[in-house]
């Protein structure tokens, strides 16, 4: 489902308990460091250490057990690698990606066979390519321009092919494609003339269930009857966001299903297929069903989890129950398993916690199991001196519970028990969507500004997901209203709790964050000291009447949720919630980072608002990166535009800040308007450009 968001990694977490293992398969516990009485005693860590270029991410094993993979630089730029699973010395880059780097990419059940996802300067045409190991051969599989790739099905019954969505025909509608692997050819399985949105296909390739959106922003629910598609059941409007399929098992005889209809949080059901009888496999009342584990041989859910404050499984298959126990006890974070061998014998496992990046594990089940450390994503960040983040339940003015997550500079909480020893300046960092949500867990760029000396709180205002249905729709026609004084209620919080001053909150986000900074600095001019805006829409007028044409299947959700810009009451609507409106109330300093190719939220948007307040005089710095999308998927330029955040924070709340120095280098980053705003920018573009001419 397409949302307006920062593209974030998606990972199935285990809630561990506290505890550890013998030997040298858990995590490094350092000893307990002396609690530092200032900022001065802190270790500034680089921000290279923090956005640079992991060492190693996204680790998988081939279904067959032969490789072992994983994403890392190669001169630069992110890749995928390979190695013999039990030789890593052996290890050599498998794609070649000069540009923005590969990040997405998964195995098919063709040995020697991997697949990847790769778009051009983030405009979101994402292709789909195959590279064959055994002669380093990579093919475009969908090469066709202004085509967005949808993997539909891989399975183990036909490895030599793959099932794929193209909308080369139609760019609003996704066609349905079988896909030699080897020679690429494609044959048509399905025309989609009727408007189809998703697509469920059993392991054989059979399509055999479908949803299709209505008018009212509601959904149809089909199935295949014979050749034709053929309702069976319907989602209302408001569980839109809430209700679908989630997945088939291989033999075909059961759908599951996240359902929120007649209920208020998701359960996952179990459906038959012949019946239509419906099994409720978990339910919890605080929070939705979040993701769920299932065996690789069988298709057959055996773990599910609800994230409420942190992420806690519970398992519905008594055969896995002894091997989360032992992925339980790495350590008191979260462990997620990336992988499973088709045979199930061996699992890749990534663990991690707020002040823990991430570490990756081999599983062998075994008798006992065996669980060998492999490598640190982030070495660099090894002892350094990283912080927790601490779940609450906070309240907005009207009685709704706000889980949130406070993360403290390490001076201002010496006994780290999760509240301030005096107040720091605070940084209030606003996820996109709007519909997703906060969560505990490793976060560069909490870490960051804690390290800067700010405190950082992030608030799942209503209209997030996660929290049942009632809270999601609770934002319905509440964007710059209710929604933003949830924000504002927590920033209320945090002053009377001693975390901040009044006058020390910045409020910074990307996507739907930057548009809550920008009617931060517009509906609330007050409240905040300053913004920092990352691909935030300004007119949401605009915003929607620009969306990418493959969204058409969620459009209607869109406009019943925010306004219609077709009708006068809802342009009416959209123009009085659009920052651009109330640029005159801008008063405090502003930043915004932009991507030209960015399909979801253009720079026109960032450029309306830019434009206006230079119309009127008012300050602005403005950040464009001509080679960069809906966020700043390089390394060099989300490093260019952190040096700047964290110079134009310095300057606005008092934090430290690491020269921005040679942080330009190999970035694309150009400032059209307020590089004197920002302490060090103006110099270092020239140094930049002088560098770049050479």
């Amino acid at each position: 489902m397409p949302r307006l968001l920062l593209a974030s990694a998606i990972t199935l977490a285990l809630a561990a308990c506290s505890g550890g293992q013998s030997g040298d398969t858990g995590p490094t516990v350092e000893a307990t460091p002396k609690a530092p009485a200032s900022l001065d005693e802190v270790e500034l860590i680089p921000r290279e250490a923090l956005f640079g270029n992991p060492e190693r991410a996204n680790v998988q094993l081939s279904p067959d057990g032969k490789y072992l993979s994983w994403v890392a630089p190669l001169d630069g730029t992110l890749n995928v690698w390979t190695a013999p699973a039990d030789d890593l010395s052996a290890a050599k880059a498998a794609t070649r990606d000069t540009a923005r780097g590969i990040r997405s990419y998964f195995w098919s059940y063709q040995p020697d066979t991997l697949l990847y996802l790769r778009d051009t300067g983030g405009d979101e045409d994402f292709h789909l390519y195959a590279v064959n190991l055994a002669n380093g051969e990579s093919r475009d599989l969908t090469p066709f321009e202004k085509t967005t790739a949808q993997v539909l099905g891989v399975s183990d019954r036909h490895p030599g092919t793959i099932l794929v969505g193209m909308n080369d025909r139609d760019p609003k509608w996704h066609d349905v494609y079988r896909v030699d692997l080897a020679s690429g050819e494609r044959s048509l399985v399905e025309r989609n003339d009727q408007e189809i949105s998703g697509y469920v296909a059993d392991a054989d390739y059979r399509l055999r269930f479908a949803s299709r959106a209505r008018p009212d922003g509601g959904e149809d629910l089909l199935r295949r009857t014979g050749e034709t598609w053929e309702k069976y059941d319907e989602i209302p409007f408001e569980d839109g966001l809430t209700t679908g399929y989630a997945g088939l098992s291989k033999d075909g005889a059961t759908l599951y299903m996240r359902d929120s209809r007649e209920r208020n949080t998701v359960a996952l059901f179990a459906v038959d297929t012949e019946t239509g009888d419906r099994s409720l496999l978990h339910e919890d009342a605080r929070a939705d069903i979040g993701y769920s584990l299932a065996d690789p041989k069988t298709g057959k859910v055996q773990a599910v989890s609800v994230n409420y404050l942190r992420e806690a499984w519970t398992v519905l298959d008594d055969g896995i129950k002894a091997d989360l126990d032992r992925l339980a006890a790495i350590g008191p974070g979260e462990a997620s398993i990336n992988t499973r061998t088709l045979d199930d014998s061996t699992w890749i496992v990534a663990y991690s916690a707020a002040e823990s990046p991430v570490e990756y594990y081999r599983y062998d089940r075994g008798d006992d199991g065996k669980l060998t450390r492999l490598f640190s994503g982030r070495p660099a960040l090894e002892g350094k001196p990283l912080v927790p983040m601490w779940p609450l339940e906070l309240k907005s003015r009207d009685g709704k519970t706000l889980v949130s997550y406070l993360t403290l500079p390490p001076h201002a909480d010496a006994d780290k028990d999760g509240k301030a020893d005096a107040p720091v300046p605070m940084v209030l960092l606003v996820h996109g969507g709007p519909w997703a949500r906060d969560a505990y867990g490793y976060s560069s760029y909490d870490q960051w500004l804690a390290n800067r000396g700010y405190a950082v709180l992030s608030v799942n205002f209503r209209g997030s997901t996660g929290f049942g249905k009632d809270f999601t729709n609770a934002g319905d026609g509440e964007w710059a209203g209710k929604m933003h004084d949830d924000l504002i209620d927590a920033v209320e919080w945090a002053v009377e709790e001693g975390v901040t001053t009044q006058d020390k909150v910045a409020i910074m986000g990307g996507s739907y964050g930057g548009y809550a900074t920008l009617v931060g600095l517009t509906f609330t001019p007050d409240t905040f000291a300053c913004g920092v805006d990352i691909v935030g829409p300004a007119n949401l007028n605009t915003l929607l009447s620009t969306v990418p044409p493959y969204w058409a299947s969620f459009y209607q959700q869109l406009v019943r949720r925010m306004g219609d810009p077709q009708t006068e009451e809802g342009k009416a609507w959209l123009t009085e919630r659009s920052p651009l409106s109330r640029v005159d109330a801008i008063k405090k300093p502003l930043l915004i980072g932009q991507g030209a190719n960015d399909p979801r939220v253009k720079q026109d948007e960032s450029d309306q608002i830019v434009d206006a307040m230079t119309a009127k005089n008012i300050p602005v710095t403005y950040v464009l990166f001509p080679d960069e999308g809906h966020g700043f998927a390089r390394p060099e330029n989300n490093k260019a535009f952190n040096a700047v955040a964290e110079g134009f924070l310095s300057q606005c709340l008092g934090g430290r800040a690491q020269p921005i120095g040679e942080e330009f280098k190999g970035s694309s980053i150009t400032v059209p308007t307020g590089a004197d705003g920002v302490p060090g920018l103006a110099e270092a573009l020239r140094s930049h450009t002088q560098e770049v001419r050479k």
